[in-house]
């Protein structure tokens, strides 16, 4: 495929942007507790304890925040996705257990963007620190 050194570069950087802009929000402008407090809220009764909720939304966070700046510049980029992918699929499951998805216009596009960066090969991804690092 042409051009898929632009797309790698291309889809980093706009889900890196997605998921730091994600968990800078939950950290510094919603606050975790108010986070917790729309759990609290729902109608349905939390199957986890607020504790480990609350250690749950702050790592969630963090590894949005952290890991989306990493894939922008491009830097421990499979590490970044594990942590990432782990992270969407903890969120697939507990936003439907307090509420089914299917309004999904927030986790879709970071859900595709990622399983698209999975599929590019290392090769092809030369517009990022880690193909810096590779070479020397």
């Amino acid at each position: 495929m042409e051009n898929l050194e632009i797309v790698s570069l291309l889809v980093r950087l706009v889900a890196g942007s997605l998921f730091f802009f994600q968990g800078y929000d939950k950290l510094f402008h919603v606050k975790v507790e108010n986070v917790l407090s729309a759990f609290s809220n729902s109608k349905i009764p939390g199957f986890l304890p607020r504790p480990l909720l609350r250690i749950l939304v702050l790592s969630s966070s963090y590894i949005e925040m952290v890991g989306g700046f990493l894939l922008m510049i491009g830097l421990f980029k499979f590490a970044i996705l594990s942590l990432i992918s782990i992270d969407l699929v903890f969120v697939s499951i507990v936003f439907s257990y307090y509420t089914a998805m299917w309004d999904m216009q927030f986790y879709f596009p970071r859900f595709v963007f990622i399983c698209i960066l999975w599929i590019i090969p290392k090769a092809n991804d030369i517009y990022s620190l880690d193909f810096v690092f590779s070479k020397q």
